[in-house]
């Protein structure tokens, strides 16, 4: 499990943020979140205020990362870019997660690296890392103002033969009582923009492969654009489907038999597929996986049911 708790003897006494600066090799400010959080402790009890002495035996909770060996697809001194596989998340959302590709990225290059952006649980492809601090501001400042550009592959629901835009703006919703969408359409949402592309027609599972490129970086983007037009990506547990469905997904009691069914694959099927930037050179990656050929997770269309 990525987060210890492991004991450590103090031989004189110091000021708490020093002893964790010095023990982990950490800034005064990742010090004073690791305190501000409580995870140092003196028998059973949390220290948070920063300039409280300590000395001798204290425990601390602390990301030890655990490799699943999950290589970076490219790296240089400053950056790598993985692979990640649907159902992985980057940052570990609790301290009882027991894996996340931070796992990676900090096995490879220590506590200072940092995944620059983010990617849902659910969706696989390309994902961009920092090594070290200077690179993450340079980096997330590029995702900022534009200068990364992306592209995905979706699968959706239907025939599309012509290539579209979609500039609706989006909201995050704020009463889940009557939907569990995270994010909808409105007026009164932020400017977006996404251009599609399709790329080929599975008359068979009357689907459709589809090339996105996100202009902006809303939460959801692509999955409430292609909703909006009435072509779902396949597999979302949460546009497309019931209210129950969808409730159920995020209960986790939605059973691999019925989510088939009630979504039409048994992962979303979206991937991040390239990334485009520069940083001194300019950089074109391609993500390697075959995401094209992943119809056999695809529900045959007989069996599936939508609520669009």
């Amino acid at each position: 499990m990525p987060f210890v708790k492991e004991k450590f003897t103090v031989p004189k006494k110091m000021p708490a943020f020093l002893f964790i600066m010095r023990q982990f090799s950490f800034t005064q400010g990742q010090a004073q979140r690791v305190l501000a959080k409580g995870r140092l402790l003196i028998n059973g009890e949390s220290i948070f205020n920063t300039g409280d002495s300590i000395e001798g035996e204290v425990e601390v909770v602390y990301f030890k990362p655990s490799s699943r060996e999950n290589r970076p697809l490219f790296q240089n001194k400053d950056f790598m870019i993985f692979e990640k596989f649907s159902g992985v998340l980057v940052h570990p959302n609790t301290m009882a997660t027991p894996y996340s590709l931070l796992d990676e990225i900090r096995t490879i290059a220590g506590d200072r690296a940092n995944a620059v952006h983010r990617i849902d649980m659910e969706t696989s492809g390309l994902l961009l890392a920092s090594k070290h601090k200077k690179a993450e501001s340079y980096l997330k400042t590029s995702f900022e103002s534009r200068r990364i550009k992306k592209s995905y592959l979706a699968w959706v629901e239907g025939k599309l033969t012509e290539p579209f835009s979609s500039s609706e703006p989006i909201k995050i919703n704020n009463d889940y009582s009557e939907t569990k969408h995270k994010v909808f359409i409105s007026t009164e949402g932020k400017a977006s923009h996404t251009d599609f592309t399709p790329l080929e027609y599975d008359k068979t599972l009357d689907a459709t492969l589809v090339a996105c490129y996100p202009h902006t970086g809303r939460t959801h983007q692509i999955r409430v654009h292609l909703f909006h037009v009435k072509h779902p990506i396949l597999g979302d547990p949460i546009y497309g489907t019931t209210f129950k469905a969808a409730n159920d997904y995020l209960e986790a009691v939605l059973s691999n038999e019925n989510r088939m069914i009630e979504t039409g694959a048994s992962r979303l099927m979206l991937h991040a597929q390239s990334l485009t930037f520069p940083y001194g050179a300019n950089y074109h990656i391609e993500s390697k996986v075959d995401f094209a050929g992943m119809r056999k997770l695809i529900c045959s269309k007989n069996k599936r049911i939508f609520n669009t």
